[in-house]
Formats: structure tokens, C-alpha cells, sequence
């Protein structure tokens, strides 16, 4: 196929050579393009493949003839510097029903039954592993997710559509309202749609519904257009090079001024990728953290929706690597919210790293349960566990929640004082965290969770002991505990944060009359002790509660024995130590609102909420100094009337050059003033009949009359 090209390069070289053309890149590119075309329908009768009339699709307009079609599997984007702009994410899948994308005509592969597949998890387009190589040929690439950096042109602040062509669409065209499915649809190799796989809007590959004005129109980014992080604001930075020249042209600065660079400069030093957001009230944009271990399966799957539904560079895999990096780059995006998608573990992990990072202010963390368990997603009202919810749900829950504060408390072990060195017996001598957020438990339950943490196999006889005396001490705001604990031979000693407790339990209950305690809330300073025998921990699965001791700020605890412990399930047999809990601080956290939130159609035109529009009236200085403080004679002396345009007041002005502009930028031709009158009627009523008739022929142009016509896409 090279030797092709390079025979096609110098004929056509030799031959604008002949006729004195000016040969450009430009003239060569368009040139091959046509000839490829040419040629491909002369030797094997084949129709455009798809993504070969796309170039503006793409990065560059570059072929790439050899490739190795091996490709090592990866579930996310890096943001690291040898991350590629348009690249595929490949995934392997043994999916049956959908179609090679270069069609049965192109498909190297297409008599093998069983070659292997893969499908991308951002544009959904399906593959054989063989055909690869051909899809880089045609130059289609995926959509873009960030821009290069070092570009002297004008930054671009809107995305374009990155069309794909479907054999198989749900939803409605967006243009004629009807539906895709036809019969027998399931094998189709006919290319019934094409959508866009940025706002998932799609279009029948028909002209009537697809028109060509589409290919170049801004993109919405569809119903998640919120939380969506667009490409325009992920930055690739371009390699410095370091030059004698570059430093000797520096100016001299004050010291303000160059203690600030030095920040900045150090900030991003050695970061491939940085981000600069556009403010808007209106933008919540998320990030995602996944944790695949998680749930099973769950968390691969979960992953591969959200890599769908935005851009896969705000989706992380907590798997590959920590959430640090991706916090400390979008550290600076106003009205930033994170999703945790894993079990109570996985939120704790990323409440330390804002912890760390001091964000301010610190963005509110979402949560969506993978796994059992899932005590703080229960307290959040996100349930106990992932149900195969629509992504799409979750993302509107994640933007409509409620931001609520979490206490979070410390926890602060030194070894016993009153112990010394050589009566200690065996334990460690830290505990596995040193911040809980849910609660802090030792005894039996501990006991059960490090036996199936250690041996998988939970004995409880191995355990009978109960708080005896000079074996535990515990005081709660200065109150001492002991004795009351000792006199009822509790078993087990709960320091509470939230409601839920051990998959779901409400340890605490309703205090109802009871006038020494509150209702527990998870924002008030305040820490729930409890006790419990073993006949209130099994109570407790049956809507029982335990032994309400104190609601307190600081407790200090004091231990004479290894005694069985556990912080937010991580549990641990510590030796006999002095534990202080004290509260650490408040993180903000997305509280899913009770109320039910409808799941919107992507690709439904009704499904994308409309702005708030405000109708905006233009007045003249003068007038709005004599009326501004009656409305009606304000209103009156407005100079737009009731359903009146801009392209009216240009066509009745008779301004040509406003009129094109206004609709080369898509202004309606069809909207009617008061008076009933279109801009083609105000500009026939002003005297300019050839405004008038470049209107009709705006409007005529829009329609376009065949309807079996395929598009050129």
C-alpha cells in the first residue's frame, strides 16, 4: 500500500510540474486523499470507510502506515507525558452482535468467526485486534481529551462533536424524533445512525436529519455538561528548552513578584499536564476515583461506564496509582466534587489525601457503595451497596446532592505510663489508622474481625473475657467510665461517629424520652460511646441497640492487657497503650437528596435541560437617565419590540454584513416579529430586495430535499 502512495506522490508531482501548478502540502494531501478514493473504489468496489472524510476530527492529518497491532491493555488514561491526544482505550470483549467498525468491505478479518475483538470504553466503537492497524490508517481516532500546550493560536474555549457512526442506536433522532431500530436490526451491517460520542446526541445517516453544518457545530457535552472536565482545559505542556538566550532575556523583578514566579514555577515543575478551568456557577466538574478491587467485579465495570459517560481523564483507577497526583492537579478547579467509588475505606484513603494536600476550600466527597458493609454511604443515604444503578443517575445525584459536614476524629496511642517496659505483653504498638471516620470498637467485635483478618476463620470461644478490673480504663469528657462498665460486663466498647454500625446496625437507636442524650448526628463535635453484651450484639440484627454511655468530645482511654481493636474495620491487637480521641476536623461530603431525580435520555431532545434564558432589551443612555424610574416608559423606550430579532432590526436596517454574520452564527429565519414578519419581510419592506433574497436563499439552503441520500461522513 506505501509503494502505492509513493507511486500516486510522483505522479502527481510530475504532473503539476508539467502544467506549471504551484504544488503545496495542501494540493498533495487533497490530491492522495482523492486518488486513495479513486483507487479503493476501482480494486475492490468499496465504499469511503468510516472516519476517512474526518480529518478535523483528528489531531493531525498524518498517516501512520506501520503500526504494531499489539497493544498492552490498560483500563484508564495516564496523565503522564507520553499520554496521546485522540488514542484509543482498548479493552478486550467477546461482544457477538456488534459489527467491525471498518465494515464487512474493510474488516481484514471479516470470514474469521472467532478473531478476537476489542471494544473501546470511550467511544464504543468495536474492532478485531487485526484491523487495528487499519483503523490507524484512516487516520479515526478517538475523542480528543486534552489540547497541546505551546500553540500560538487562539484558544479554542468550545469542544467539537466527535461523530461515530452506529449500526446499532437507541433513543430518537434528534432532528426527526424517530426511532433507529429497524427489523432485523440485530446483524445490520447498514450504518443506521451517527452520534456523537461526547454528548451522545444522534442523528439517522440521513442528510434530512444529519446536515453538514453539524460536523462543525460547538458541542453541548450533553446532559452532564456540568461535571464534565472539557479538553479545553486539560493542558499538555510543551518541554522546555533550556537555552543560553531564554535566560539571559529574563527582567529583573521585585522581590514579590519573583518569590510568586518561583511558586508557580515549582508548582508545576515536571508536570506533563496542567489544568485552566473557566469559572461558571453553573459547572460542578468530577472527579472519579474507582477502586476495582472493590465489589468484586463491580469496580472494572463501573470504571469503563464513567470512562463513557466523561472524560476519561477525570476518571482515576485507584489501582494503578493513588489519588495524590490527580488532586493535587485539579487542585485549583473551582466547585471541584469527587466520587468514591469503593467501600468506607476507599473514602477515608482520599479524605487523608485532602487532608494532606489542604485544599482550600476542600472539596465535597460523593460515595458510591461497591462491596458489603458501607456504613458512611448508608449514613449519606447512597445505600449499602451498587445495584447496577445508571451511571447516568448517579452522575445527576452526584451534581443535585447536598453538601453535608463529616467529623472526623483522631486517634493518638502512646505507650501505658503506668506499665513498665517488661511487663508489656505481645501486640503492636500503633494502631492500623490514626483518623476514624465511622467509629473505633475494642473487644469481641474486633476479636471476630482480626481472627478472619488473620486466619479467615472466626472462633469465638477463643474470646470470653470481659472488661475486668485492672484491665481497662476509660474516661469520657472527664467522666469516668470504669465502673459503670465493669457493672454490666460489657463485652464490647463502641466510640461512634456516624449512625450506621457493622453493615448497616443503628447501635445508638432513638433516645426518644431519654433526656440525657441527643439524636446522633454526624456534624455536631459530639462522639457516641457504647457498650455492648453479647446479647445486645445480636440484637442488633434485629433493630436492638446497646447500652447508651455518654456523648462526649475527648475520651482517654487506658489499657493493662493486649486487647483486640479496630478503626473503621482495620483491626489490630494492640499492647496495652493510653488512646486519646479527639476531634480532628470537619470534611464537606455529598449527600444524596432523598427526593427522586429523574435519569435523563441522552440522545432524547427533550432530555438536556434549557438554560435560563433572559430577554435582554438594548436602550440608549439618554432614555434610560429620563426613565429609569418608571418601568413602563423604560419598556416602551426599548428598541427591540416583542419577538423581534437582531437579524430584524439588521434586515430592517438594511446591513448586510450584521445580517451574515448574525446567520453564519445560526440566527433563526424563521422566528416572526409581532407583526407576524420574518427578516426576509423586514428586509422587503426596508427596500433592499437583495438582502431579502440572500435570506430566502440562507433558508433554502438549510433544506435539503433528498431523503435517501447517505452523508458524507
Amino acid at each position: 500500500m506505501y509503494e502505492c502512495f509513493h507511486l500516486l506522490y510522483c505522479f502527481f508531482k510530475g504532473l503539476c510540474e508539467f502544467v506549471s501548478f504551484q504544488l503545496t502540502s495542501g494540493s498533495i494531501l487533497l490530491a492522495l486523499r482523492l486518488l486513495t478514493i479513486y483507487l479503493w473504489s476501482q480494486v475492490s468496489f468499496l465504499k469511503i470507510p468510516p472516519g476517512y472524510l474526518m480529518p478535523h476530527l483528528s489531531p493531525s492529518l498524518t498517516f501512520s502506515f506501520f503500526g504494531d497491532c499489539t497493544r498492552r491493555e490498560k483500563r484508564v488514561f495516564s496523565l503522564q507525558e507520553n499520554a496521546v491526544n485522540g488514542e484509543h482505550l482498548w479493552l478486550e470483549t467477546n461482544v457477538s452482535g456488534d459489527l467491525c467498525y471498518l465494515g464487512e468491505e474493510n474488516c481484514q478479518v471479516r470470514f474469521a468467526k472467532s478473531a478476537l475483538r476489542r471494544k473501546c470504553a470511550v467511544c464504543k466503537i468495536v474492532v478485531h485486534t487485526a484491523c487495528i492497524e487499519q483503523l490507524e490508517k484512516i487516520n479515526f481516532r478517538c475523542k480528543p481529551t486534552f489540547r497541546e500546550g505551546g500553540s500560538r493560536s487562539p484558544r479554542e474555549n468550545f469542544v467539537r462533536h466527535h461523530w461515530v457512526h452506529r449500526r446499532r442506536q437507541e433513543g430518537k433522532c434528534k432532528q426527526c424524533g424517530k426511532g433507529f431500530q429497524q427489523k432485523f436490526s440485530f446483524h445490520s451491517k447498514e450504518i443506521v445512525a451517527i452520534s456523537c460520542s461526547w454528548c451522545k446526541q444522534a442523528f439517522h445517516n440521513k442528510v434530512t436529519c444529519f446536515m453538514l453544518h453539524h460536523i462543525e457545530e460547538p458541542c453541548s457535552l450533553g446532559a452532564h455538561a456540568a461535571v464534565i472536565v472539557p479538553p479545553t482545559w486539560i493542558i499538555k505542556v510543551k518541554k522546555p528548552q533550556n537555552s543560553l538566550k531564554a535566560s539571559n532575556r529574563k527582567k529583573k523583578r521585585t522581590s514579590f513578584k519573583r518569590k510568586a514566579s518561583k511558586r508557580g514555577t515549582e508548582e508545576n515543575k515536571g508536570r506533563p499536564f496542567v489544568i485552566k478551568p473557566i469559572s461558571s456557577p453553573l459547572m460542578k466538574p468530577l472527579l472519579v476515583f474507582v477502586n476495582p478491587k472493590s465489589g468484586g467485579n463491580q469496580g472494572t465495570k463501573v470504571l469503563q461506564m464513567f470512562m463513557w459517560y466523561l472524560n476519561p481523564r477525570q476518571v482515576f483507577d485507584l489501582s494503578q496509582e493513588g489519588p495524590k497526583d490527580a488532586l493535587e492537579l485539579y487542585r485549583k478547579v473551582p466547585n471541584l466534587r469527587i466520587l468514591a467509588c469503593g467501600g468506607d475505606g476507599t473514602v477515608g484513603w482520599i479524605l487523608s489525601i485532602l487532608d494532606e494536600l489542604q485544599l482550600s476550600p476542600q472539596p465535597p466527597v460523593g460515595v458510591l457503595p461497591l462491596g458489603t458493609g458501607n456504613d458512611l454511604a448508608r449514613t449519606l443515604n447512597w445505600g449499602g451497596g451498587y445495584t447496577d444503578e445508571p451511571v447516568s443517575k448517579i452522575l445527576c445525584q452526584v451534581e443535585d446532592g447536598t453538601i453535608v459536614q463529616l467529623d472526623r476524629w483522631n486517634l493518638h496511642v502512646e505507650r501505658n505510663p503506668d506499665l513498665p517496659p517488661e511487663e508489656l505483653e505481645d501486640g503492636v504498638c500503633k494502631l492500623p489508622l490514626n483518623v476514624f471516620n465511622n467509629y473505633f470498637s475494642l473487644g469481641f467485635d474486633a476479636h471476630v474481625t482480626l481472627e478472619f483478618h488473620e486466619s479467615r476463620e472466626a472462633n469465638p470461644e477463643k474470646f470470653n473475657s470481659r472488661f475486668r478490673n485492672k484491665m481497662f480504663y476509660a474516661g469520657c469528657d472527664g467522666t469516668d467510665l470504669t465502673p459503670k462498665i465493669q457493672e454490666l460486663k460489657f463485652q464490647c466498647i463502641v466510640f461512634l461517629n456516624i449512625p450506621r454500625y457493622c453493615a448497616g446496625t443503628m447501635p445508638w437507636g432513638n433516645p426518644g424520652d431519654h433526656h440525657d442524650f441527643e439524636p446522633q448526628r454526624h456534624d455536631d463535635g459530639y462522639i457516641e460511646v457504647i457498650g455492648f453484651t453479647m446479647a445486645s450484639l445480636a440484637a442488633l440484627q434485629v433493630g436492638g441497640h446497646g447500652e447508651r454511655l455518654h456523648q462526649c468530645r475527648e475520651v482517654m482511654l487506658l489499657t493493662y492487657k493486649s486487647i483486640p481493636m479496630q478503626v473503621d474495620g482495620e483491626p489490630c491487637r494492640l499492647a496495652p497503650a493510653m488512646i486519646r480521641i479527639s476531634l480532628r476536623n470537619q470534611a464537606n461530603m455529598v449527600q444524596k437528596s432523598k427526593r427522586r431525580t429523574s435519569m435523563p435520555l441522552l440522545n432524547d431532545p427533550q432530555s438536556v435541560p434549557d438554560r435560563l434564558r433572559i430577554r435582554v432589551n438594548k436602550i440608549g443612555l439618554q432614555d434610560y437617565e429620563g426613565f429609569h424610574y418608571d418601568k413602563e416608559k423604560l419598556r416602551e423606550a426599548c428598541k427591540l419590540k416583542v419577538g423581534e430579532t437582531a437579524l430584524h432590526k439588521a434586515a430592517c436596517q438594511r446591513n448586510r454584513a450584521v445580517c451574515q454574520l448574525l446567520v453564519d452564527a445560526g440566527a433563526s429565519l424563521r422566528k416572526t416579529d409581532s407583526k407576524g414578519k420574518t427578516p426576509q419581510d423586514r428586509a422587503q419592506q426596508a427596500g433592499d430586495p437583495d438582502l431579502a433574497a440572500y435570506l430566502e436563499s440562507r433558508l433554502n439552503y438549510k433544506i435539503i430535499g433528498h431523503e435517501d441520500l447517505e452523508t458524507a461522513v
